[in-house]
């Protein structure tokens, strides 16, 4: 769940067709960096070709009241099509990522986007309260699962209390067992499953919450297992206005730019002036029942 709260300073002019306009902020490209895949920002740039620039904007690491040393080992876990994480939320705490870390990032190079966490009501207010002075771009409040009855009702409620995006779909929730010593492999029992193995869920529930949040104007990041552009359209297409990249980044960190090229390709070829034009353009039974009619 994405709760966008603040402006900033405007981001260097982007070039169509991957612009955007995100409750505000201006994207150069629909790609979001997700949270806990690239630290506090400087993750990946030490990577030789990599540059923050080539998302729209990049969500830094889940951040607390206090400082967390995170669940016990182990803590990441490679699966089939997928990879389960239960890190616990390890973090420096807002103070230092307020005083030391913030100073740090580029703010040119793209929009940087705080992610929210705690285990009160008020330590989500104090935490959130602690980035309004800052430089940060927009709030994330880590709060909407996928592991729900119907994440219809809850967006709803979403929209209703006044969040000005939402970010669908988080982990889905898993376990690995090793079976010569009869024990969980991560050390919390279980973790968020994360990669392609989830997408199909993930594209399911961003249509159910674009059919919620598409006649309100909420934009929806659109996240679980993006690899390729193709994987990035049918997000879009299910009702995205931007799409999270993340599990990918830890065996592709230039993924981005492959994403960002197989777009722009696609748009080209279908005669479309920007990447907007295609946000909810899903063809469902429904629709095509009524073209029938009206034909």
């Amino acid at each position: 769940m994405a709760s966008l709260e603040k402006d900033a300073p405007a981001q260097a002019a982007a070039v169509a067709p991957l612009a955007l306009d995100f409750c505000g902020l201006q994207f150069a490209s629909p790609i979001v960096l997700l949270s806990g895949c690239v630290g506090f920002g400087e993750e990946y740039t030490r990577i030789e070709g990599f540059s923050n620039r080539d998302a729209g904007a990049v969500v830094l690491k889940g951040t607390t009241g206090s400082a967390r040393l995170g669940n016990p080992p182990h803590r990441v876990y490679e699966t089939p099509a997928g990879m389960l994480n239960a890190i616990g939320l390890q973090n420096p705490g807002v103070d230092h990522v307020v005083r030391v870390i913030l100073p740090q990032l580029d703010f040119t190079e793209t929009r940087f986007i705080a992610n929210v966490s705690g285990s009160t009501i008020e330590e989500y207010v104090e935490v959130t309260r602690r980035f309004d002075a800052s430089p940060i771009d927009a709030v994330e409040v880590n709060m909407l699962s996928p592991n729900q009855t119907d994440i219809r009702e809850n967006a709803r409620r979403c929209i209703e209390a006044g969040t000005d995006a939402l970010a669908v779909i988080n982990t889905v929730m898993g376990m690995a067992i090793d079976v010569e010593e009869r024990r969980p492999v991560i050390g919390n029992v279980q973790g968020g499953l994360s990669g392609p193995a989830i997408k199909p869920i993930a594209l399911l529930k961003v249509h159910q919450v674009y059919e919620v949040a598409g006649p309100h104007r909420i934009p929806i990041i659109g996240q679980g297992g993006i690899t390729t552009a193709q994987d990035a359209l049918e997000f879009i297409i299910a009702g995205a206005t931007a799409v999270g990249v993340g599990t990918a980044l830890f065996y592709d960190p230039l993924v981005c730019r492959r994403i960002n090229e197989g777009i722009a390709t696609y748009l080209a070829a279908h005669g479309l002036a920007n990447v907007t034009e295609l946000v909810g353009t899903l063809r469902t039974a429904k629709d095509l029942a009524d073209c029938a009619l009206s034909g």
